[in-house]
């Protein structure tokens, strides 16, 4: 069975999906929660599945190893980002390699970058009147969201689609496709 450490930033509903998809399974155990927001939606739902959790600041983050120790000490396989809004450290990236998962809502590499998330993503898409949109789910390397791609789904966007039905729609794959790859992922390694 592989361990994760999941990584998020606010109301959680990837990490929910993914806990709900893996509890039938027994491919995967969720062993960590983690967010940088200590009132962020993510740690209730960590909680209600009695999964442990820790608030990350820019010092335990960024400038001390306290995270990376953690993480190894729970002998955690891989770390998951569902809607974690920070840049991800390159000596985490190291000391993790090929084994941080981020899910980006466009298909990259458009509409990726720092700022480049959630609700600003669809806006963007919206505003170069794009005919399609969707997720992308890659490695995590050093650079915002410019790791190798492992899998990306799109959606049809029509000209009479507003910012929140373009986000809907690349809700939509999200809850359908993250939980599916993370477990090809796992099953390949």
């Amino acid at each position: 069975m592989k361990r994760i450490a999941i990584l998020a930033s606010g109301a959680g509903s990837n990490a929910a999906n993914i806990i709900d998809y893996f509890k039938s399974r027994s491919v995967l155990e969720v062993v960590l929660i983690a967010s940088n927001k200590p009132d962020a939606g993510v740690l209730q739902i960590a909680a209600t599945n009695s999964i442990p959790t820790f608030i990350l600041t820019k010092e335990n983050f960024r400038m001390n190893d306290d995270f990376i120790r953690l993480v190894k000490s729970l002998k955690v396989d891989f770390i998951v980002l569902a809607g974690f809004l920070w840049k991800v450290p390159a000596d985490l990236v190291e000391a993790f390699p090929q084994q941080i998962i981020n899910i980006h809502p466009s298909l990259l590499p458009k509409y990726g970058g720092k700022g480049m998330y959630g609700h600003f993503v669809h806006e963007a898409v919206h505003a170069a009147r794009e005919v399609e949109s969707g997720i992308t789910i890659h490695w995590v390397n050093e650079h915002y969201d410019e790791g190798a791609i492992i899998a990306q789904y799109r959606t049809e966007i029509s000209s009479s689609d507003t910012v929140d039905e373009i986000e809907r729609k690349v809700r939509s794959l999200e809850i359908k496709w993250f939980p599916h790859v993370l477990e090809e992922v796992l099953m390949s390694c």
